[in-house]
């Protein structure tokens, strides 16, 4: 496999551009205070207008943007290279997954902090300059994440406890109907009127977040044996400091495009990663065991609902709810088929 190469467009940690005459010229002496890092896969338009946001507009703080292409096959890298020169941009000749192409960036990054974000994201002017200010004043901080709000200004939930097998039974078509496990999924998912203040939490989404550098190397970064989800509760828990939520600042995340564009892969690798976390975390065999059964066995029956769903929905015109069970049934279908295997391997 070969090494893929940083295309280095630009040394400027915030970029001068044409489409923006009014910016003050950069600092090309002084280092980036933030190193943003974007994982992107066949997400072109998404990217463009992210890294719009962010080079466009003031921030509050000294930038360096990199950008790792898990080998789009839209035109995303090409698109970076030529309308954006000033971002560091990385080529890779397979989809190396998001938790190794997050690490190929942070290796890159020359900033004190660096900031995770997702490519179907829109950063706001300053937001940037808040995050940093607060970590400046809260050193013993190890993540701190901005409230996310998708296209429409809806509040996303993108605070969480740990997931237990508890919490993660009650969503399966078996058990959800009888009520069992209710209050531990209560607890693991956070109702939206505690997403109004600054609180430490334990686990936050990882489409927006916010590390000191030094803390991302010394709890070893993002675990690479993570294809695709459960990497972000996975590098809360590690990073041994406190995760802090900060609706102050707040990005725009339009939230799962690229999942949706690939939904077996996307529904397979996040069971896959979840249940990874689960025994990494000390999770009994027992315990993981029954979880991996009721999975096993709910997944034909959520198949078939969706199925039934899907064909009521297409005959009474509901196209945009069909389009969400079709999204379903892909995302399942691919478990069933090809990821079965590996779930129980993990």
């Amino acid at each position: 496999m070969s090494t893929p190469t940083p295309v280095l467009s630009s040394s400027l940690p915030v970029p001068v551009g044409a489409r923006s005459p009014d910016r003050a010229p950069a600092a090309a002496n002084l280092p980036p205070d933030i190193s943003v890092c974007i994982v992107n896969w066949n997400c072109r338009d998404l990217l463009r207008s992210c890294l719009e946001s962010l080079l466009y507009h003031e921030q509050g703080a000294r930038l360096e943007v990199i950008v790792v292409d898990n080998a789009s096959a839209d035109g995303a890298a090409d698109m970076v290279a030529r309308e954006f020169p000033e971002v560091v941009l990385v080529r890779n000749d397979h989809n190396a997954g998001f938790a190794r192409a997050n690490n190929q960036g942070a290796r890159l990054a020359r900033g004190r902090y660096l900031f995770f974000l997702n490519n179907d994201t829109a950063v706001p002017p300053e937001t940037l300059g808040q995050l940093l200010d607060y970590a400046k004043a809260h050193p013993e901080v190890g993540i701190l994440a901005p409230r996310l709000r998708d296209a429409r200004g809806r509040v996303q939930r993108s605070c969480r406890t740990r997931p237990t097998v508890a919490a993660l039974l009650h969503r399966t078509c078996l058990l959800r109907w009888t009520g069992l496990f209710r209050d531990a999924y209560r607890r693991y998912r956070w109702r939206e009127e505690e997403l109004e203040q600054t609180r430490e939490i334990e686990v936050v989404m990882g489409a927006a977040m916010l590390l000191r550098r030094d803390h991302f190397v010394a709890c070893g970064g993002w675990d690479e044996d993570y294809a695709f989800g459960g990497e972000d509760i996975d590098l809360c828990v590690r990073v041994g400091r406190a995760v802090v939520f900060y609706p102050a600042a707040e990005v725009v995340h339009h939230g799962r495009v690229s999942s949706r564009q690939h939904a077996g892969y996307a529904y397979s690798n996040t069971l896959i990663g979840i249940t990874r976390f689960l025994r990494k975390s000390g999770c009994s065999r027992g315990a993981l065991f029954a979880y991996k059964l009721v999975v096993t066995l709910d997944a034909p029956l959520d198949w078939l609902g969706h199925a039934v769903r899907y064909v009521w929905r297409r005959l009474r015109g509901r196209r945009r709810s069909a389009a969400r069970s079709l999204l379903a049934l892909r995302g399942l279908g691919h478990f069933l088929r090809h990821g079965l295997r590996t779930f129980w391997r993990v």
